[in-house]
């Protein structure tokens, strides 16, 4: 009987299964693993995202099958990617979802972006986004008026599906509370190493005490477990207060989300509130930094790019709007978020 090497007996999908199983780190810290010098393209650290990755290496084994067969094992299926990805592009897909398919296949094939093989999809632009921009076929299906009070509550919160759905009672919090945590684990660090719980806890309690202008705030806990607490704001903190005051600490707020419910766009509202209430006026900013060729510049004002150069923003109002969301990224909120400023 002939040799046959065991890895064979696992075809195309089981294999690709199996990779990214074996780099499932739900809930661990991603910041922490870099610290550690775990290369991260090895990890995966949210569910969501190892679904998103899932079902695009799904579309590319299901490719493969069709253009080629002779494919045995993920060393010969990785020759591939570029054209599967050109052909995606062909039929007119997004940027985004380009995107999105070039980063499984990226993950499943240990394939960085700086690589010199790595796919280079097109350029993500503004002017090219649907999602929570105009009115969509699902949008008539969703009552604005039946559901207010769940919009007026995502506007003042600022959550991801996800976090709103896990929201408890219990996960109110006022700034007293926050107050008096902070400082029970800074008393707590002098005495001892904090676990990383700990940590993590006093680090959002740290981020949420810069809020000034917010009394009642939110536990969240969202996207690879990364956790925070962000203020309460706008015109309906009253009635939002009220509702998580209303439920038991271990009773959902939200028994039911609807489907339809644009909660990206929410999340944008939200921003807009953070970032208008924090923001000074440009010409405020202290011109605090000099170039190499004597130019005076401000260090804290923020400049768009693309198809939004010349707007002026100030990024310590972004990065505050930024914390408020759970991104910590003054590029994201000022490119995907801020709307008619």
């Amino acid at each position: 009987m002939g040799y046959k090497d065991k890895k064979y007996y696992k075809d195309l999908h089981q294999q690709a299964y199996d990779k990214l199983n074996a780099m499932q780190a739900f809930g661990e810290s991603k910041k922490e693993a870099v610290l550690k010098g775990i290369d991260k393209k090895y990890k995966i650290y949210s569910f969501k995202t190892y679904q998103t990755y899932w079902e695009h290496c799904k579309g590319y084994i299901s490719y493969l099958k069709e253009a080629h067969p002779e494919c045995r094992n993920l060393k010969q299926a990785r020759v591939y990617a570029g054209e599967w990805l050109q052909a995606c592009m062909d039929k007119g897909m997004s940027a985004w979802t380009v995107q999105t398919k070039a980063k499984a296949l990226g993950k499943l094939f240990g394939i960085s972006p700086g690589d010199p093989d790595y796919f280079t999809p097109p350029r993500r632009r503004r002017e090219d986004i649907k999602r929570s921009r105009n009115e969509r076929i699902r949008d008539r299906h969703f009552s604005k008026t039946n559901n207010d009070e769940l919009i007026k509550f995502c506007k003042g919160v600022g959550a991801r599906r996800a976090g709103l759905t896990k929201l408890r009672g219990k996960d109110l919090m006022t700034r007293g509370q926050i107050k008096a945590d902070a400082t029970r684990l800074e008393e707590l660090s002098k005495k001892k190493a904090l676990s990383p719980e700990e940590r993590s806890m006093l680090r959002i309690c740290r981020d949420a005490l810069l809020f000034e202008k917010s009394e009642f705030f939110v536990y969240l806990k969202e996207k690879g477990g990364r956790e925070r607490i962000s203020p309460i704001v706008g015109p309906d903190v009253d009635a939002i207060v009220a509702r998580f005051r209303a439920r038991d600490p271990d009773e959902k707020v939200w028994q039911h989300v609807h489907s339809c419910a644009d909660i990206h766009a929410y999340r944008a509202d939200y921003s807009n509130r953070i970032y208008r209430m924090y923001a000074r006026p440009i010409e405020d900013i202290p011109y605090d930094r000099v170039t190499k060729g004597g130019r005076r510049y401000q260090s804290g004002s923020y400049h768009c790019r693309l198809d939004e150069k010349g707007r002026v923003l100030d990024r310590q109002a972004l990065l505050m709007a930024s914390k408020a969301l759970g991104h910590n990224r003054v590029n994201v909120v000022a490119g995907h978020y801020l709307r008619g400023l």
